[in-house]
């Protein structure tokens, strides 16, 4: 398995993964490689605009009305 070298950890990261370790029974090389592993396999975050495509699509909303015109409509009340 290839190795991976982090240079300048903080301090405190360093720290919290310690106490992480030793809080799971494992040593820290191990923890680090969960770590990895967890982060490596979490999906991409989506765009804003695939956000936005993917509600639009489950609102299922074909035409959606103009806000100029409504606000002309209220205006002229």
């Amino acid at each position: 398995m290839p190795n991976v070298l982090v240079r300048d950890v903080e301090p405190e990261v360093l720290e919290k993964i310690k106490k992480r370790a030793a809080k799971n029974g494992r040593s820290l090389q191990t923890e680090v490689q969960i770590i990895l592993k967890d982060a490596a396999a979490k999906p991409e975050p989506l765009s804003d605009l695939e956000t936005a495509r993917k509600i639009r699509s489950m609102l299922n909303v074909k035409n959606q009305s103009d806000s100029a015109e409504l606000l002309r409509e209220d205006r002229q009340r």
